[in-house]
């Protein structure tokens, strides 16, 4: 596990951004993982850790240690009539996770298809899409303490799950690195199609006998009409999150906008669709030199080529604003912000 010098990190983010590390490595083993940080300890760098680089947004060069981590593998831990237990190496790609479920027509992960990064990188954000997360499915955590190397699970109670978070974006941000996830797949799967539009896409693809594999090809088609794929145009797919207000702001927005998309999100809760308040906002399909918002789907900004870090942030700036001015509704960037 060779560190290098000053490396470019434009073919690691899904943005395309030009940004360097000072120091680059990349681990492919536990045995590697507790190697170097038994090291690190010794230095003073900061460390960020990169999995498919698909949820983050540079600024600027990073003047410290990149850790690329490659810890693979999908394998069958548990197994009785009802579910599987899987255990998937953090750095697998999660799209190929999702397929190998699909493949072995296991249901849990169908509705999450397509979504951008690495196993590793899931349960942090707490992914999800088209009414599901992985905390639906999610059973623990494994993880390597950066300042010990010692092994820690996280069982998905002390995951502490919330919409688009955890507990590794709150009480122990930066201080593990995530080994792998253990998943719970089910064999009599319940499907859900009543969010988004799977339904009609179902419809559309003549689909009339659901399956995992039904749901996981009418998500993939949705996803493909409206996201970019990011080898041809620089993004992290939805930018910004859906935001949550109370029943009686909703009510107060609903009086001037009567057709405003929303959904059930708890208790007196109430979730708006980010993409419909920023397109009402007159942002879909505008470009300001390389930085834009795409032209299908307004939650995702774009990267048309050479756009700086600072360039595409400071037009989330400017719509998060706008949005602001206009419902009154906060809106918060998704994507992981290095500065």
């Amino acid at each position: 596990m060779p560190m290098r010098e000053n490396v470019s990190l434009k073919n690691l983010n899904s943005f395309g951004i030009e940004a360097k590390a000072r120091y680059f490595i990349e681990i492919n083993s536990e045995d590697e993982l507790k190697s170097f940080l038994l090291q690190h300890k010794k230095t003073a760098l900061p460390l960020l850790v990169m999995g498919g680089g698909s949820n983050m947004l540079f600024f600027k060069d990073f003047d410290g240690i990149v850790l690329k981590n490659n810890l693979n593998g999908i394998s069958v831990v548990e197994e009785n009539e009802t579910y599987v237990k899987v255990r998937v190496g953090a750095g697998e790609v999660w799209h190929n996770v999702v397929m190998w479920s699909v493949e072995k027509n296991l249901g849990g992960l169908e509705n999450l298809s397509l979504i951008p990064g690495t196993a590793g990188a899931a349960p942090i954000q707490n992914i999800g899409a088209y009414g599901v997360e992985i905390k639906n499915s999610l059973v623990a955590v494994e993880a390597m303490a950066i300042d010990s190397a010692e092994k820690k699970v996280f069982s998905n109670q002390e995951c502490e799950f919330g919409y688009r978070n955890s507990v590794f974006k709150n009480a122990v941000k930066g201080k593990y690195i995530i080994t792998a996830i253990i998943l719970e797949l089910k064999k009599q799967p319940q499907f859900k199609t009543e969010y988004g539009a799977i339904q009609s896409e179902l419809e559309k693809l003549g689909i009339t006998t659901l399956s995992v594999k039904a749901i996981s090809d009418a998500v993939i088609a949705i996803r493909k009409s409206k996201l970019p794929d990011p080898a041809m145009i620089g993004n992290a797919g939805s930018f910004f999150k859906n935001p949550e207000i109370t029943d009686k702001e909703f009510e107060k927005i609903k009086q001037q906008h009567p057709n405003i998309p929303h959904y059930p999100a708890g208790e007196n809760k109430i979730k708006l669709a980010a993409g419909w308040l920023i397109e009402q906002c007159g942002w879909k399909g505008f470009r300001e030199g390389d930085a834009g918002c795409h032209k299908n789907q307004a939650l995702v900004l774009v990267n048309y080529g050479n756009a700086t870090g600072a360039e595409i942030y400071n037009l989330a700036l400017k719509i998060k604003e706008s949005v602001y001015n206009h419902f009154g509704v906060h809106i918060e960037p998704e994507v992981n912000i290095i500065q």
